[in-house]
């Protein structure tokens, strides 16, 4: 359903005199060439009706992480989408749907979670969201976001025709998505879904059955854990994204608290668009005409 009434909005989380020299420095830091990409194997997807490349490049943790590269058979592409996932992943394959027919569309595997699986990085979910959260530059959501900016240069160098670059994320990456884009002037218009790490002091008051869980129990045991999670708040990071942002969000979700969800769309600071859900993350009985709808609606947002 499309927007009724909505939450007021929060007020903004607090935020580190530093945060935006951070994350440019880190954008510098963890951005630079060479990628070092290589495509394994390429093959055509009935399914999807698209030709499909299944590649590797280097991470910005030192390690490789892997990604699905899918394109238009026969086609002069001229646009592009970077795709991410949620916190379970993406082991089997690129996503069936995604806006955008046309584009060539990358599918990266974040560090540490499945096909870019690490000996250092934890994949179990509630493990993974606290590794080397005890600093700003260890924190894995510090390289989970640089390699959405390594995989779209990976999808440039691979097309180097392409226009316009999108982005398209869910649940984890719709919070790394509004994390990495801000920092990022190569992408023209943005999908979050379900988006999580918005306005932590706010979210880390509702227990819920995602991520969130694990990271609201550490700061229970270790307070200072704060100071870290405000480098990495969705909401935060939303204030400097000037792009349009469609943004799909759920009146009830047990994963991921929904006034985060609706904190990253009041934050955000150019043109947005907001779908509402009856609920995420869990299924209902008018889910699939409801997604139906929004797709319909999303189409058209990245014509």
């Amino acid at each position: 359903m499309s927007a009724g009434s909505l939450p007021e909005p929060p007020a903004p989380p607090p935020e580190p005199a530093d945060f935006e020299a951070f994350w440019r420095a880190t954008r510098e830091d963890l951005s630079k060439p060479p990628l070092s990409w290589r495509v394994r194997r390429r093959y055509d997807d009935d399914r999807l009706g698209r030709r499909v490349e299944e590649l590797t490049f280097d991470s910005a943790t030192g390690e490789r992480a892997f990604a699905w590269l899918t394109y238009p058979r026969g086609a002069e592409v001229s646009r592009g989408m970077v795709v991410s996932h949620g916190y379970q992943g993406r082991p089997d394959g690129p996503d069936e749907y995604a806006p955008a027919p046309e584009a060539a569309k990358i599918f990266p595997c974040a560090p540490g979670l499945p096909r870019s699986l690490s000996p250092t990085i934890p994949a179990v979910t509630g493990e993974h969201v606290l590794h080397g959260i005890e600093s700003r530059e260890t924190y894995v959501h510090r390289f989970c976001a640089a390699d959405i900016w390594r995989s779209a240069s990976v999808l440039l160098e691979r097309f180097p025709g392409i226009e316009r670059l999108d982005y398209n994320g869910g649940s984890f990456g719709g919070g790394i998505g509004a994390l990495a884009l801000p920092w990022d002037d190569r992408f023209h218009r943005a999908h979050f879904y379900l988006p999580s790490f918005g306005h932590h002091p706010l979210r880390l008051r509702v227990p819920c059955t995602g991520s969130g869980e694990a990271v609201r129990r550490r700061v229970a045991r270790q307070p200072e854990v704060r100071d870290v999670l405000a480098y990495f708040d969705a909401a935060t990071a939303a204030t400097r994204i000037r792009i349009p942002v469609f943004v799909s969000v759920a009146r009830r979700d047990p994963a991921v608290p929904p006034v985060g969800q609706f904190a990253i769309y009041h934050a955000l600071a150019g043109p947005k668009r907001l779908w509402m859900l009856s609920a995420g993350h869990m299924p209902y009985p008018t889910e699939a005409a409801e997604l139906a709808a929004r797709d319909r609606e999303l189409a058209a947002f990245f014509v």
